[in-house]
C-alpha cells in the first residue's frame, strides 16, 4: 500500500517553552518534538514543564521540534481537555541535543518512545533515513530500501527483524528515488510500499510505520522532515 508524505506543520505557532537562563544558549537547551502515535487514542494536549505547547494533536501529527530547557524534563501527554495524564516522562536531555518522543501503542498500553535524533548534514550527495517501527499491531519486520521496482524475491532486507518501538540507525545513501517496503519478518510479504519516493541531497528523514487509525490493518508510514 502506498503512503501518503505526510504534511507536517505545527499545530500553532512556533512555540517556545520558557527556561531558565538564556535559552539561545546551546549549553542550556536542547530540542523536542512530539508525535501522537497511539492509534486508538484520542487527540491530545502535550505539555513540557507544566507549560502546554501543542493542543489538539491528532494521530500521526507532530509538535515540530520545540526548544525546551535540557536536564530533566517533564512531558505530559493528556486527552484533549482532560487534564489527566496518559503519558507522565521525565527524561534527561542533553543539551544542544534534538529528540523525537513519540506517544505510542494502543491506548491501553500508550506509552513514551524517547528518539535522540542525529541532525548532522550528511556528507556530500547523500541523504540520512532511518526507519521506526511505530505500528503496535504488526509484528516485527523487515524493511527493504531498494531502487524503484526492485524485486525482493531474492534480496537481503535492509534491516531485519525490527521489532515494535526500536529505530534503526540512520542510513546513509547516496541521492535519488528509492522505494521502502516493509513485510513481515522472514517474509516477502508487502504490508507498506512507499511507492518511488525522491530523496534530495542533504536532507535528513524519519519514516515510521504506522498503524491505520483505530488500530490494525492496512499499515502505512508517516515522514518526518528533520532536516531540510
Amino acid at each position: 500500500m502506498k503512503f501518503k508524505l505526510l504534511a507536517l506543520a505545527l499545530l500553532a505557532t512556533a512555540v517556545t517553552v520558557a527556561a531558565c537562563g538564556d535559552d539561545d544558549d546551546p549549553d542550556t537547551t536542547s530540542r523536542l518534538r512530539a508525535v501522537h502515535l497511539s492509534p486508538d487514542a484520542p487527540n491530545v494536549d502535550i505539555l513540557v514543564n507544566g507549560e502546554q505547547v501543542a493542543t489538539d494533536v491528532a494521530y500521526l501529527e507532530d509538535t515540530g521540534y520545540l526548544t525546551v530547557p535540557s536536564g530533566t524534563t517533564d512531558i505530559e501527554v493528556e486527552a484533549v481537555g482532560s487534564n489527566v495524564d496518559a503519558i507522565a516522562a521525565s527524561p534527561d536531555l542533553d543539551a544542544d541535543t534534538d529528540y523525537t518522543v513519540l506517544a505510542g501503542n494502543l491506548l491501553a498500553d500508550i506509552e513514551p518512545i524517547l528518539l535522540t535524533d542525529d541532525n548532522t548534514a550528511p556528507t556530500a550527495g547523500n541523504v540520512k533515513v532511518r526507519v521506526v517501527h511505530g505500528a503496535p499491531s504488526a509484528p516485527a519486520v523487515d524493511v527493504y530500501v531498494t531502487a524503484p521496482g526492485a524485486d525482493i524475491a531474492t534480496a537481503t532486507p535492509t534491516l531485519s527483524n525490527v521489532s515494535f518501538g526500536v529505530a534503526s540507525g540512520y542510513l546513509s545513501v547516496p541521492a535519488g528515488s528509492y522505494q521502502i517496503r516493509v513485510t513481515p519478518a522472514g517474509t516477502k510479504d508487502v504490508v507498506i510500499d512507499s511507492g518511488s519516493v525522491p530523496l534530495a541531497a542533504g536532507i535528513v528523514r524519519t519514516v515510521i510505520a504506522t498503524d491505520a487509525a483505530g488500530g490494525g490493518a492496512p499499515f502505512g508510514a508517516i515522514i518526518l522532515d528533520d532536516l531540510n
